[in-house]
């Protein structure tokens, strides 16, 4: 019994051991690949960065350019004469009513010019342009082109801050931009977004305009924005806000507004020429889609197809034909009709621009005389 205690004993102490050198040993081997471990990397993460850009610099400078526009106009309304309702056959007589209306302008020059909407300065009788310092002006309209929407008028003034228009076809998807303008006839407002789409045809209630090539943004616009500035945070004019996508006329997530490219060229030919000289390039086109080209053999579904084209029109003579796809013009890629458009529209008659063709599988580039037109198709 006792020679059996002695060995659980002898048992237990040599145990004990035992684990002691195997702790030590595990210990000292830790240390060693501690000590062999390079340093471990600290990030530093500063949570007072700003998640947004900042649009004061932009903001600041552009707002004094913006101005408020007042049209008075007459507008015909229907009533009846005291007689005539009741011993008369009752048919309503046309009767004159002045109206007041209201949207916003930017300045482009230092001598009065200001770009607006050609829908703002509609049958103007009178226009009047008050400044942000709140000074007022009578202004005279220079022309207004229902087909893209732009308008210019003049006031009679120097010194003026203003606005240079930017490069719109630089704009990005996603790109941080600014609405500036006067809705509901307050003073000038400022609402941020960021570019949505580019080249949009604007889902429309009524007619519509003709040149439809928009940028759409979700920054927020209301009624007596139109004619308003659209500027990147750099402060570059890129567009004059133009419409919003609503059934209520009020801001539901997104706006419209007609590229600087298209609006400088329709200024520059008002001030120079008092009237539009608009290019036309002699096609029917449309956009191409997967059973477009599956239709036609055509691998790639980019580029526009040409529908139709106008016989001795620009195209013709220059030798685009029926089916071909158009993938660029002036160097400018074009996947839509509204590209298309827009890039034409930056150009005059006989103006002369490279556009290069799909046809059969192979690329070819031609040489194309613009002519001239008082419609756009």
């Amino acid at each position: 019994m006792k020679k059996n205690l002695l060995v659980i004993i002898l048992s237990v102490i040599l145990s004990g051991i035992t684990s002691v050198i195997v702790i030590n040993y595990h210990e000292r081997h830790r240390e060693r690949v501690a000590m062999n471990l390079p340093a471990a990397q600290i990030s530093r993460v500063s949570l007072t960065q700003q998640a947004y850009p900042d649009f004061t610099f932009a903001a600041e400078n552009c707002v004094k350019a913006v101005v408020h526009v007042k049209v008075l106009s007459k507008g015909a309304i229907q009533t009846y004469s005291l007689f005539d309702f009741f011993f008369g056959n009752g048919s309503p007589q046309p009767m004159q009513r002045e109206q007041l209306s209201a949207g916003s302008g930017v300045i482009i020059s230092p001598d009065g010019y200001i770009v607006t909407n050609s829908h703002v300065v509609s049958g103007a009788e009178e226009i009047s342009v008050t400044l942000e310092n709140n000074k007022s002006f009578k202004a005279r309209l220079i022309g207004a082109d229902e087909v893209t929407d732009i308008a210019v008028v003049k006031i009679e003034a120097s010194g003026l801050p203003y606005l240079e228009f930017g490069d719109s076809d630089a704009l990005r998807l996603g790109e941080w931009v600014i609405a500036i303008g006067n809705p509901y006839n307050l003073t000038n407002t400022i609402t941020a977004g960021i570019v949505s789409a580019k080249s949009r045809s604007m889902p429309s209630y009524d007619e519509g305009f003709k040149i439809e090539s928009f940028i759409q943004t979700d920054a927020a616009v209301n009624p007596g924005n139109s004619g308003g500035a659209l500027v990147n945070i750099k402060g570059e004019l890129v567009g004059i806000n133009t419409a919003i996508a609503s059934r209520t006329g009020s801001f539901t997530g997104y706006s419209f507004a007609v590229p600087a490219s298209i609006a400088r060229k329709i200024v520059n030919d008002f001030v120079d020429f008092g009237e539009v000289k608009r290019a036309l390039l002699g096609i029917t086109m449309q956009d191409m889609s997967s059973e477009l080209a599956r239709e036609r053999g055509i691998r790639d579904v980019k580029g526009v197809y040409v529908s139709d084209v106008l016989k001795g029109g620009a195209a013709h003579k220059a030798g685009i034909r029926e089916s071909d796809i158009i993938l660029s013009i002036n160097g400018k890629p074009v996947n839509s009709s509204p590209e298309v458009q827009e890039q034409i529209s930056k150009f005059r008659p006989k103006d002369r621009i490279k556009v290069v063709i799909l046809r059969e599988g192979k690329q070819k580039e031609l040489s194309v005389v613009l002519e001239g037109s008082n419609i756009e198709r």
